[in-house]
């Protein structure tokens, strides 16, 4: 997984996913003060978007590139956060220290749900707020993640689907043991290209998982997944001038842990 999500230019897919960190950073409601953790954040969008309103963040991601490219983002003139490589399943903080934990396409990905739950309600303070976006199931992600696994050498032993931390029924269950208090909410997402190829391309060079295909598949089978992409994109395609617009839905989840008194 480290290796994997080091893979690719995530800064330019992150560029376009940010609206959507911003969506949940509204969301959430945060005050000037508020201690944020940003759980598997990527180069940090939600972690970016919580010190702009004057909390105190910290991130974490598993990949040290992506730490690395946090840490070059607040070294630039961003925000200051402070980095910490991390895993999802098991977070290196004290309990209770946050007033928000949060995750924006990020821990969804981890391989072991009932973990992530676990760990991010600990962590947060009685009366704090867990908070998730998470890719649903179908739309053009939940497809492509589909066809890519297609072309994977099968787990010795099945994972659940990163999508299904989209799914509302799920999200209710994986968090019921931590809170008495959900609010989901759809949403959506899209993806622009001027043509089918620039797309093609841009996607090619900045999603992990495909670019961990690239590196392990022969030639000939990495092609197949290429057109597989390209079929994909075509049958999905909601433009109707030449250029490309696919939609994937997404579920925000924000989630209040019990006070203490309420327990």
């Amino acid at each position: 997984m480290r290796w994997m999500w080091s893979l690719g230019d995530y800064t330019a897919l992150a560029e376009v996913l940010e609206p959507h960190s911003e969506a949940l950073a509204d969301a959430c409601q945060i005050h000037r003060g508020a201690a944020v953790l940003d759980v598997a954040a990527g180069n940090g969008n939600f972690a970016f978007a919580a010190a702009r309103r004057g909390a105190m963040v910290a991130a974490s991601d598993l990949a040290p590139r992506m730490v690395e490219l946090g840490r070059a983002r607040s070294a630039a003139g961003g925000p200051n956060v402070e980095w910490t490589e991390a895993d999802a399943e098991a977070l290196p903080f004290a309990d209770a220290g946050f007033d928000i934990v949060a995750s924006v396409f990020g821990a969804m990905f981890a391989p072991q749900p009932a973990l992530v739950a676990a760990e991010m309600f600990r962590v947060a303070r009685p009366g704090g707020l867990v908070a998730m976006a998470n890719y649903s199931p179908g739309g053009y992600l939940g497809r492509l993640s589909d066809a890519i696994a297609s072309f994977s050498a099968r787990p010795a032993f099945e994972l659940p689907s990163p999508f299904l931390w989209g799914d509302e029924v799920e999200v209710r269950r994986r968090f019921a043991p931590h809170t008495d208090s959900i609010e989901l909410s759809r949403r959506q997402l899209s993806f622009e290209s001027s043509s089918i190829e620039t797309f093609l391309e841009f996607w090619e060079a900045t999603n992990p998982p495909q670019n961990a295909l690239k590196a392990m598949l022969p030639l000939e089978s990495y092609q197949k997944v290429i057109e597989a992409n390209r079929a994909l994109v075509e049958e999905l395609n909601e433009s109707t001038t030449g250029r490309v617009k696919v939609v994937s839905p997404y579920l925000l989840v924000l989630a209040r842990k019990p006070r203490e008194d309420a327990v």
